[in-house]
């Protein structure tokens, strides 16, 4: 079997048929999850050949569509010659086992999890994405391990080859050898997250602004327009699963954290939420964050909301969020802008790839930083040079002035780093 995710098949794209349900009043909201679900199967490398859609009050229960409905996917798929297809909608273990039943070992059944899983297998670089990677797809595959929905088992890592226990099935092997698995990939992790904690408490004494978004909202485009930082962009979704830390420079000299999160997408398997949690503690352990939107498209408020839904569990006060519309420079004639501005009055419009509204986000991350800033004045002896030398590398200097036995600084500080310094130096200011 070729699988789309193969990179040695990218060549020999698969055809692919796309089915959903559409329950009642969700039309318009289905006819975008699939038009979502198209370009991640492109993302993939798959074609889109044709979708099917089955208006039904409910989702089925055992067979995802109705039964007869599955007879004519079966059908259609013969007839254009299908390989592969893709249900909008995570599958249950027991709905793929009776809908790969019915359309026959000859075609692959993905749902939207699967492929995006698939997808975050392709783009991850870094040990700790691909470790992350690694384990939602486990997770993911550990309950679906039957005879009869295999697609995944070949991409699991160490699957068969074991020693058979007493009286153990194929199937019973295979899952004690990814349960062995998931183990030993959630150490890894932690391993990882503690290397991870060590740089933030490094980061902690500056100001730290990440961007958060939904996938392809142009996170990576911004992050090298105002920081010069070389991060890879191209347009596919989910082309950065790595976060990446890069320092910026602000108009009145001091220094910022700027960090590139992993994008979001709606019905976003929580398997990947709860490995990726590590990642996103950038965004939670953040002084700043910034909701990165794609103005341009017409479901950006559902992005919206999938990104507050995401970051809802991790309880970050509002004050600490920022939201910016980017791609304001296409932005479609059908949008009456004075009414999404009335909307959403605090946001800044911006186009990072044009580089249009940037003075002013710019302006607005340092008014979020002068707000977080005290002064504070404090006597250091002479002889503590080690101190001094701190009070110029982490603040900055209003006045200063030589008594008989300390220097009396005047000084500006983040509140953190302040604390931090007070903390460490055991000081005491004004």
């Amino acid at each position: 079997k070729k699988y789309m995710t193969d990179v040695n098949n990218r060549n020999d794209t698969e055809k692919v048929l796309l089915v959903a349900v559409e329950l009642p009043g969700a039309g318009e909201k289905t006819e975008r999850s699939l038009e979502e679900l198209s370009r991640l199967t492109e993302t993939a490398g798959g074609e889109v050949v044709d979708t099917l859609v089955q208006a039904r009050p409910t989702l089925h229960s055992i067979h995802y569509l109705g039964k007869g409905k599955l007879q004519t996917l079966k059908n259609l798929c013969e007839e254009l010659g299908v390989e592969t297809v893709i249900f909008d909608d995570e599958l249950d273990p027991g709905q793929a086992k009776a809908v790969q039943k019915i359309l026959g070992d000859g075609l692959k059944v993905l749902d939207r999890s699967a492929l995006i899983l698939d997808i975050f297998q392709q783009h991850a670089r870094t040990r700790e994405a691909k470790t992350q990677v690694a384990l939602a797809r486990a997770e993911y595959l550990l309950p679906r391990l039957t005879r009869q929905w295999t697609h995944l088992e070949r991409q699991a890592g160490g699957i068969g080859g074991a020693r058979r226990g007493p009286g153990e099935t194929q199937i019973e092997i295979d899952r004690r050898l990814l349960r062995d698995q998931i183990k030993k990939l959630k150490k890894e992790l932690e391993k990882i997250a503690l290397q991870r904690s060590t740089q933030r408490k490094f980061r902690h004494e500056f100001f730290n602004v990440a961007l958060v978004g939904y996938t392809n909202a142009g996170k990576s485009t911004l992050m090298n327009t105002l920081t010069d930082a070389g991060v890879d962009v191209e347009d596919q979704l989910f082309k950065t699963l790595d976060t990446t830390v890069r320092k910026m420079t602000m108009p009145n000299g001091r220094e910022v954290y700027l960090s590139d999160t992993v994008g979001f997408i709606q019905k976003l398997p929580h398997q990947l939420v709860a490995s990726f949690r590590s990642t996103l503690k950038e965004a939670e352990s953040a002084d700043l964050l910034i909701k990165l939107v794609d103005i341009s498209d017409p479901d950006f408020r559902r992005h919206l909301a999938t990104i507050d839904r995401v970051l809802k569990d991790f309880e970050i006060p509002e004050k600490r969020f920022l939201t910016a519309f980017n791609k304001a420079d296409r932005v479609p004639e059908s949008m009456n802008v004075t009414l999404v501005k009335r909307e959403y009055p605090d946001a800044v419009w911006i186009s990072a790839k044009e580089a249009i509204g940037l003075s002013r986000l710019i302006k607005e991350i340092q008014s979020r930083m002068d707000e977080n800033t005290i002064i504070r004045t404090v006597d250091i002896p002479h002889q503590a040079g080690d101190i001094i030398a701190a009070l110029h590398e982490h603040t900055r200097i209003l006045s200063q002035s030589h008594e008989e036995d300390v220097t009396r600084f005047t000084l500006q500080a983040d509140r953190d780093i302040w604390a931090y310094l007070t903390k460490k130096f055991h000081l005491k200011g004004e």
